[in-house]
């Protein structure tokens, strides 16, 4: 493991987490390290805390806002099926959103359950790790696609 994966929340803040798309207002958007789901990412918060009940009420509502125009970014550049959102903190516990693209593709008994139950070689084998060889097009797309957004007129800038 290497050092900015030890904390990626700080890494993101120190500009060291290599996987940063973009700062967003609530949180970092970051490519995930694993893609057998191509486009899988995940929010960070812009500090270290447990659980989204540990942000204010206005940082909840930037945090989540923020993983929807993900999730947004996830289905504008993938052309996926739909997204799976998911907070949980067990193995990691630190807040952060996973932002899952599910596509047509995957078989039916895959695509009716949760991510988590994909055999762990698709968590953890080379071959399914992020390769910008393999996704450095998708991952760029959707940067641009995110700095859009913030550089655009949205109502990002008058948020709670």
């Amino acid at each position: 493991m290497t050092a900015w994966q030890q904390n990626r929340i700080s890494a993101a803040l120190n500009g060291t987490n290599p996987m940063v798309m973009a700062e967003m207002p609530g949180g970092f958007a970051v490519f995930g390290d694993t893609q057998f789901l191509p486009g899988y990412s995940v929010l960070l918060p812009k500090r270290v805390v447990g659980s989204l009940n540990d942000l204010s009420v206005p940082e909840r509502v930037r945090f989540l806002k923020d993983m929807s125009i993900l999730g947004d970014a996830v289905l504008q550049v993938t052309g996926a099926l739909r997204v799976n959102y998911d907070i949980l903190g067990n193995r990691d516990q630190f807040l952060h959103a996973h932002v899952f693209p599910r596509y047509r593709s995957e078989p039916k008994e895959r695509l009716e359950k949760p991510v988590w139950l994909y055999p762990e070689d698709h968590w953890f084998d080379a071959q399914y790790q992020y390769d910008p060889q393999k996704q450095g097009r998708l991952r760029s797309e959707m940067t641009a696609y995110l700095r859009n957004y913030l550089g655009g007129t949205n109502d990002n800038k008058n948020e709670i």
